[in-house]
């Protein structure tokens, strides 16, 4: 036992000795976390500017304007008389949608000739322009809607037979879950727990590396005697300050006020076993690579990606076969499987048990080949020194 804790103490040496790592481990999730909370803190775009180009200057056309402005979602940025000139007023709004309403467009609704309104989305940022088209598209319904039944009743049906003749049925739509559409409460927790893997790769690619170019591996070898108990050691500092950090983002849940309904606990441990699947994977690239610095750039190309094809944004099923193999590869992938079902949609431990496999598996893999690598360096030290 006193062999493990010098070890470790050893270990924590060589971290405080590195104030770029430092920095790196304690600083970059910390301050990611707080900025990236602050970026999104808002949850739901409103106030997107829109351009609306007025050619028929009537009574209909001033009520679309007026409900558009009571939208929360949209705001008009400029009111046209005419579609001249439309593309430079734009991009100088930085107009999230064009509205064109055509001349004599209360006319063809009187005589039922059935305009149409044209609508140019900006999609360089599709988010807004989901948005934005989503809230136009709302209010002229709504708008369609009260004409027809304005026009029933004109020829003496009642209002509450007028309403049932142009909607035959109803639909109700019951969100789910994130029921605000809050896009922060969809996107940050995910992106804390990329940026935990990324400063977990980096500080994990030069624990070995770093023995290599100090020539320090052979007195780690005698210290610790066994391959297995030198990379525990060499773990176990940036396990216990990952629990750190995941402690230090619990408050920041609670600071940004998103919603934690699950059994923390037990989140807590299922964390552990991610931190510990990617510990085993850096410290594998960290035994095999020994230079500190390409060990780094391997774990950089692998950690990267991960969140663009950890399935969290776009689903898994939409990927190539070979981009599946590539995510499934990769701890975050599992974890923010658990996280989705556990804390968003508030479900059972027996629903995740298909990604706390994968990532138990993906331990003991990483964890076997590092093992069997750092053994071969070990038995080598061994026979050079015999000789």
């Amino acid at each position: 036992m006193k062999t493990f804790f010098d070890l470790v103490l050893r270990e924590f040496k060589l971290f405080r000795s590195n104030s770029v790592l430092i920095l790196l481990f304690i600083g970059a999730p910390l301050t990611y976390g707080i900025l990236f909370g602050y970026t999104y803190k808002k949850g739901k775009v409103t106030d997107l500017p829109i351009v609306v180009v007025d050619e028929d200057h009537s009574s209909v056309s001033s009520r679309m304007i007026d409900m558009l402005d009571d939208n929360e979602v949209v705001k008009i940025a400029a009111i046209l008389p005419s579609a001249n000139r439309i593309k430079d007023f734009s991009i100088k709004h930085e107009a999230a949608c064009i509205l064109i309403i055509p001349s004599n467009f209360e006319a063809d609704i009187q005589y039922k000739r059935y305009p149409e309104m044209l609508v140019y989305v900006n999609a360089d940022n599709i988010l807004t322009a989901n948005f934005a088209s989503r809230a136009i598209q709302t209010v002229a319904g709504t708008l369609k809607a009260g004409i027809q039944i304005e026009a029933l009743k004109k020829t003496g049906v009642p209002q509450s037979l007028a309403e049932k003749q142009y909607e035959p049925f109803a639909a109700t739509i019951l969100r789910n879950y994130n029921k605000g559409s809050n896009y922060m409460y969809f996107l940050w927790p995910g992106m804390l727990a990329t940026i935990l893997q990324q400063v977990l790769f980096l500080a994990l690619a030069i624990t070995f590396a770093a023995e290599y170019e100090k020539n320090a591996l052979t007195d780690l070898a005698r210290k610790a005697g066994s391959p297995l108990l030198a990379i525990i050691t060499k773990c176990t500092p940036y396990f216990l300050m990952s629990f750190l950090i995941w402690l230090s983002y619990g408050l920041m849940h609670m600071w940004f006020k998103i919603p934690m309904q699950y059994n923390m606990g037990l989140l807590t441990l299922l964390a552990g076993l991610f931190v510990f699947a990617v510990s085993m994977m850096g410290i594998l690239v960290s035994i095999l690579v020994p230079n500190q610095l390409k060990a780094t750039e391997i774990l950089m190309v692998v950690a990267t990606p991960s969140f663009v094809i950890s399935g969290f944004t776009w689903p898994l099923s939409q990927m190539p076969i070979g981009v599946r193999i590539l995510a499934d590869a990769i701890p975050l992938t599992h974890f923010l499987q658990i996280y989705r079902i556990l804390m968003v949609e508030n479900g059972t431990f027996d629903l995740v048990q298909k990604p706390v496999l994968y990532l138990a598996g993906l331990s003991i893999f990483f964890g076997l080949l590092a093992w069997i690598a750092l053994s071969r360096k070990f038995r080598k030290l061994r026979q050079i020194k015999e000789q």
